[in-house]
């Protein structure tokens, strides 16, 4: 059952129904055990942050922001915000200090919670340059904070602020005040062109976005919920939200580069993701089975035949499936699925929303055929998340991304644009009128920039327009299919499509470094370094062969002539990855021009 609740109140109408059952499972900064909060305690903890807030001197509608990795005190921080109707700016713990200089003058932030001591050293440095911030509170107690900072307290002391709810009867007040309309979150995009837009979410979006999506994502109070994506990522805050409404546990993992080991460690049931990691899990199998015995191979290929079969070819199909198979299915998920997810840490798996990215259907069908429940979908920072998903009881299709969620009206426009309007869309951009003016048409649509097509009452996305490229020869190339479609293969890490106003389509391709050096030294290819590897005739040759595989299925024209290896990543620090890990595509060609232009010379 669904609290419809206010978010000023959710969490603690929930511990009035839940009480002492665990709410919040976590590791403190640094730690290695995890520790569990109950309903009742992260109630207490919300009331105090609200207090401490108004000690000082938050008022309704005033901007703070939290400059933090995944971790406890964000939750506290946001629904203690919630609470005194204040609105909460959520930074991507890797922004740049450019980055967050920009965000807290546009907003006109005067409190900043920080995580970590990267987090606080950024945030040090540009407060002389940020004229409204007047205080930092820091989330981790091991924190150095500098002699010169008088401005600075650590979140301990700053919930001491509240800690006998001296404030209480003012936050009550403030909690039937509480309506609709109100500004909830500013989340800034991370701006693939480089440009930053503050979407403006409402309180009103966040109980329709609830709604609706409690009528398709069947969460519940039986399910322990891993945050993976960081509490920033729109996709991530609003599916912790809605697992909250529903009852269900939290699993808060704060380095996502330790997700898998948390996963194993800590057995969730659901997960939301991007397709990246997916491919990771499909790669990393695979390679396990490469690696075994002609028997084992064997048997796990048969064992993946009936997986498809059955969860995809009949149950996603709505369709009953025979007896027979349905005996086989019991078998292998026994012993071979069983296995696989175990090493995970899905025991008990129930519900994988994925979105952000092109899924490729090598990779859903493999989830699906394990049996994970894999729900595709698509949804934008502006639509609040979920625009489209699936739903489990109507037909799921591979390569779609589901149906449009409740309340929402989905139409497509020219050049196969998606156009919506409904009460989860974005108002606009926060001081940028201009901006807002140009992606609302006369209809009161919002135009998302994605194409797309419906068939049989589901969505498929076609490409992003803007990132749609043209060859000299007049060819349409989209980008990320054909990155996705690389982006299987175990030895490819990153790649970045080239192909715009170029005779052929080309890539910069990183590879998997262990895997690669593995197989070099496994085939007597003598390197020094990385850069060696790279260049290694041998090593081209047999990332060609693969990449040619990978490709049958595209159209000559949108398949990969020429490709360069590259020695390093892309990085958010060099400005290539957005805070979302999404490729910034202006700044890799300017970076990479040299090594771009190389590959057509004829």
């Amino acid at each position: 059952m669904q609290h419809k609740n206010h978010l000023s109140i959710l969490i603690h109408e929930q511990a009035k129904k839940y009480g002492r059952r665990p709410v919040l499972t976590f590791r403190n900064f640094g730690s290695l055990k995890w520790k569990s909060v109950s309903w009742n305690q992260f109630s207490l903890r919300v009331k105090q942050t609200s207090n401490a807030m108004l000690n000082l001197g938050v008022k309704p509608q005033e901007n703070i922001a939290v400059f933090s990795q995944n971790c406890i005190h964000y939750l506290y921080t946001d629904f203690g915000a919630y609470g005194v109707r204040a609105c909460s700016i959520p930074f991507y713990a890797t922004s740049s200090e450019q980055q967050i200089q920009y965000m807290l003058n546009d907003a006109q932030v005067r409190i900043l919670f920080v995580g970590e001591q990267e987090q606080y050293d950024k945030a040090h440095r540009v407060f002389p340059l940020c004229p409204s911030l007047e205080r930092i509170i820091i989330f981790d107690d091991s924190v150095r904070i500098s002699s010169h900072d008088p401005n600075t307290l650590y979140f301990e002391d700053f919930l001491k602020l509240g800690e006998h709810l001296p404030r209480q009867c003012e936050v009550e007040k403030l909690w039937a005040e509480a309506n609709e309309d109100d500004l909830c979150n500013i989340l800034y995009t991370s701006g693939t062109t480089g440009e930053s837009k503050g979407v403006m979410l409402s309180y009103g979006q966040y109980m329709a976005a609830l709604e609706a999506n409690s009528k398709c994502v069947p969460v519940g109070e039986k399910d322990r919920v891993m945050n993976f994506l960081p509490y920033t990522h729109i996709f991530e805050r609003a599916w912790s939200y809605l697992a909250l409404s529903k009852g269900a546990q939290l699993i808060i993992n704060t380095y996502p580069h330790e997700v898998q080991e948390s996963m194993r460690e800590t057995h969730p049931t659901s997960m939301s993701s991007v397709p990246r990691f997916w491919e990771k899990v499909y790669q990393a199998v695979h390679d396990q089975i490469d690696r075994s015995n002609p028997v084992l191979q064997k048997v796990f290929r048969n064992a993946l035949a009936v997986g498809k079969k059955y969860n995809i070819d009949y149950l996603a199909k709505g369709k009953r499936p025979p007896m027979g198979l349905a005996m086989k299915y019991k078998a292998v998920n026994a012993t071979v699925f069983s296995l696989v997810r175990k090493q995970l840490g899905l025991e008990n798996p129930h519900l994988f929303p994925t979105a952000g990215a092109y899924v490729s259907a090598e990779v859903e069908e493999f989830v699906h055929s394990i049996g994970i429940m894999m729900m595709v979908g698509y949804g934008l920072t502006e639509s609040l998340a979920t625009v489209c998903c699936d739903h489990l009881d109507k037909k799921r299709s591979l390569g779609s991304v589901g149906r449009v969620i409740s309340g929402l009206e989905l139409k497509i426009g020219e050049n196969d644009e998606i156009l919506l309007k409904g009460p989860t869309i974005t108002k606009g951009y926060y001081k940028r009128d201009d901006i807002t003016s140009l992606v609302f048409d006369k209809d009161g649509f919002f135009h998302t920039g994605d194409a797309g097509y419906i068939k049989d009452g589901e969505l498929y996305l076609k490409e992003r327009i803007k990132d749609l490229f043209k060859t000299s020869n007049g060819k349409y190339i989209a980008p990320q299919m054909v990155e996705s479609t690389l982006l299987v293969d175990k030895f490819i890490d990153q790649v970045a499509v080239v192909a715009d106003q170029r005779k052929f389509v080309s890539a910069l391709i990183v590879p998997e470094f262990r895997l690669v050096e593995e197989w070099a030294r496994d085939n007597g290819i003598a390197f020094q370094n990385r850069e060696e590897l790279c260049a290694s005739p041998e090593v081209y040759a047999m990332m060609m062969e693969r990449i040619s595989t990978l490709q049958q299925s595209l159209a000559h024209y949108e398949q990969v002539k020429r490709f360069t290896l590259l020695a390093h990543h892309f990085s958010i620090n060099t400005g290539e990855l957005t805070n979302t890990l999404k490729l910034r595509r202006p700044v890799i060609y300017k970076n990479f021009k040299e090594v771009i232009d190389k590959m057509y010379e004829d």
